[in-house]
């Protein structure tokens, strides 16, 4: 869970600007874009075939 504290007189804006630079770094942004749509099984094995494929 990211939980963001205010440092000293920190604006909310700033709070704000932390709260979504943490949750870039974590991932969370990426996955709730992923699921907000529906993937069929099979492009998900292409894609994560793909993703497992050296590259040349």
């Amino acid at each position: 869970m990211i939980k963001v504290k205010a440092r000293g007189s920190e604006s909310i804006q700033q709070m704000l600007k932390r709260f979504k630079k943490m949750c870039e770094k974590e991932g969370l942004i990426k996955d709730i874009k992923k699921q907000s749509y529906y993937e069929k099984p099979s492009e998900k094995n292409r894609r994560r075939s793909r993703k497992s494929r050296p590259l040349n």
